[in-house]
């Protein structure tokens, strides 16, 4: 993490004693490869709960670089519960797909990737950094075999699933993403961009789903 970023688990009862408010849904945002906390898609969605004042129940880690590390630090520091719902952006979506089979909770998914195992086999051993610091940022083969333990197949409830597609992602294939997710409600975008650069547009649409809607 950059030096001055907030705490990997910001805010959201990561900061509250144990239990506490334990009725009230949270929104856990769940970045993608290589990025963090400070993905302007999480910085937008605590900023409209803040608005709303419910900033409180804003979940946000920095994932590590092993997938099963990645998911023991959610189930073991967070806990997701049904009542929660789990927004999950490119290699976040594959793991809030494992995770909402597994919490039950409500799931948004935004450029999922659907074949990580595949897709990130180039990168193991690269040299890299974090998108928003100069951290290196390490991906070693068996993270791989950790991805593919983690397939699991489509949702037992659909319509407690949104799936936003972009026809314009220059990372991931729209197509894989509705052929993966089939009965899921769905925003299929004309254009767009694997990050969702216009993610303004689709934020009330997103927090709605969420039952955070500004009403």
């Amino acid at each position: 993490m950059a030096p001055g970023d907030r705490d990997p688990l910001r805010a959201a009862g990561q900061d509250r004693p144990s239990g506490a408010d334990g009725d009230r849904p949270r929104l856990i945002y769940l970045h993608g490869f290589r990025s963090s906390p400070q993905s302007f898609k999480a910085l937008m969605l605590e900023q409209q709960l803040a608005v709303q004042g419910r900033a409180g129940d804003f979940v946000c880690p920095q994932l590590p670089a092993s997938p099963a590390a990645a998911i023991d630090l959610v189930l073991r520091e967070i806990a997701p519960r049904p009542i929660d719902t789990l927004v999950g952006s490119s290699l976040g979506g594959f793991y809030a797909t494992w995770l909402g089979e597994r919490c039950g909770c409500r799931v948004v998914l935004l450029n999922p990737a659907v074949t990580p195992e595949r897709d990130l086999a180039p990168a193991v051993g690269q040299p890299m950094t974090m998108y928003h610091s100069e951290a290196p940022f390490v991906f070693e083969r068996p993270y791989l075999d950790e991805l593919a333990a983690l397939r699991c197949g489509g949702p037992g409830d659909p319509q407690r699933w949104l799936l936003v597609a972009a026809k314009g992602d220059e990372v991931l294939d729209w197509r894989e993403m509705l052929a993966r997710y089939p009965g899921v409600p769905t925003i299929l975008l004309e254009g767009s961009d694997h990050g969702l650069s216009d993610f303004a547009d689709l934020i009330g649409r997103v927090l709605a789903f969420a039952g955070f809607d500004s009403r």
